[in-house]
């Protein structure tokens, strides 16, 4: 997956409250789906169906432990959008930098 494709998958990921809420929850242990699943006034299915999407982002891991299937956090994916979000704010600062000098020169 190239980095573009990657990033737009992370931030898909991270745009749905939901999505937030069971990271939140991987932050602090790897679970169980059906733990995780648990505290969301929704069905197992639909809850699956947002963590198939946080896997694509590669933001979780699943691993089958017996018949349990386990779910851990991978912030990596994480950590590659804030550098890319760091990279566009420092971009738009300097450009706005700019402007605002331009701005400011006197008028002839």
């Amino acid at each position: 997956m190239d980095e573009y494709n990657a990033l737009d998958h992370v931030l898909t990921a991270l745009a749905d409250p939901t999505r937030r809420a069971i990271l939140a929850r991987l932050a602090t242990s790897d679970a169980r789906v059906t733990d995780i699943a648990a505290p969301f006034s929704i069905s197992l299915n639909s809850v699956s169906k947002h963590i198939r999407i946080l896997e694509r982002a590669q933001l979780v891991r699943r691993r089958k432990q017996g018949r349990e299937h386990m779910l851990a956090l991978n912030p990596a994916p994480m950590d590659a959008a804030s550098r890319w979000l760091d990279e566009q704010r420092a971009l738009w600062a300097w450009r706005l930098d700019e402007l605002d000098k331009i701005l400011k020169e006197p008028k002839p």
